[in-house]
């Protein structure tokens, strides 16, 4: 899979080593407010979570394509054993392969930690690993998002996203059709038994 285009200069920003994530900053699901103009965003569903940088990572998790991974790498063997298609991650690094790894410990190198047991892998050669040796405990993604330090919370602020905490059957989720008119509506009654001035919901 030598042709797989690494994001090189985010991970950058990443280091070379798993980041543990601190207690309190794990993973959110980011729901898109109907009113969000951009087309890349619009009623879309992300996971988020804090990168070493300062910032935030994630990936669309309700944009399946209509590739699978074979298709996509045909003279890798391997690759033919995911059941599920590629999704498209988001507009970083369209061109890079990118993978969400259910694991218990680092799947390699260039793997950033999301929430216990989830990570987001960025190497090549770590991906290739993980599709090598449990290639259907990950879900894999072209492209990804990225925030700058305090992006992401200004963007919440200003309402352009609910927030709902990160479970893995959501994130794993097998049909995404829907998820996101789902979500929205569980924020639409949160945010309605909030007292004014409650801040974004926080759905549990």
């Amino acid at each position: 899979m030598g042709c797989v285009l690494r994001a090189m200069a985010f991970l950058g920003l990443l280091g070379t080593c798993a980041s543990a994530v601190a207690d309190g900053d794990e993973a959110m699901i980011l729901i898109a407010h109907p009113a969000f103009r951009d087309l890349e965003y619009r009623q879309t569903v992300l996971i988020a979570a804090p990168a070493p940088n300062g910032g935030h990572v994630g990936v669309i998790l309700n944009r399946p394509t209509r590739r699978s991974l074979g298709s996509l790498f045909p003279e890798h063997e391997p690759s033919k054993k995911v059941m599920d298609p590629v999704y498209y991650g988001g507009p970083f690094s369209r061109g890079a392969l990118v993978a969400l790894v259910r694991a218990d410990r680092a799947p390699g190198a260039g793997s950033v930690l999301l929430m216990n047991n989830l990570y987001l892998a960025f190497r090549a050669n770590t991906i290739d690993h993980v599709i090598e040796t449990t290639p259907n405990e990950a879900r894999y993604f072209v492209g990804y998002v990225g925030w700058r330090p305090g992006e992401l919370k200004s963007e919440i602020d200003r309402g352009l996203w609910s927030v709902a905490g990160a479970e893995l059957d959501t994130i794993f989720r097998k049909d995404t059709e829907g998820l996101w008119e789902e979500l929205h509506q569980q924020s639409k009654r949160i945010r309605a038994t909030l007292p004014p001035g409650g801040g974004f919901a926080l759905l549990r």
